[in-house]
């Protein structure tokens, strides 16, 4: 759960990000990273990782998880892990419309504002990233 925590943390301001927790391999292909919903029988912990959908042109919510996977593979292959285990899934939102007027009388501030958040419209992940043994 820390380990989800901090990757949620991360993904505050970037795309996809991480945090080394073993020893990074040789570049792979993102083709060659398999993505596990369990962990498989015997591998090596190398990064943790996390993205999200920022950024992306995609509309469906399936469209958006397909390109954060892709981010994620592109990723955990550039630490030389062939696996990643998907720890995490969310949602956060994205668009922030607000207005705010202020009045200065004498010392006294007068201020409003309006503000709505949609969430849903980026999509989040955290996984590790791993060396499996064959």
């Amino acid at each position: 759960m820390k380990r989800f925590l901090l990757v949620l943390f991360l993904l505050a301001g970037c795309s996809t990000t991480h945090v080394m927790v073993g020893n990074a391999r040789p570049p792979i292909s993102p083709d060659q990273v398999r993505v596990y919903f369990t962990p498989p029988p015997k591998f090596e912990e190398i990064a943790l990782i996390g993205s999200d959908s920022k950024g992306t042109f995609h509309i469906s919510d399936q469209g958006k998880i397909d390109a954060v996977l892709q981010r994620m593979k592109e990723e955990a292959a550039s630490l030389g892990a062939n696996g990643i285990i998907i720890q995490g899934m969310g949602e956060k939102g994205a668009v922030t419309v607000g207005t705010s007027t202020a009045q200065f009388n004498g010392n006294t501030a007068i201020a409003e504002q309006f503000s709505v958040t949609r969430p849903g419209l980026i999509k989040t992940m955290s996984a590790l990233a791993v060396w499996v043994q064959n």
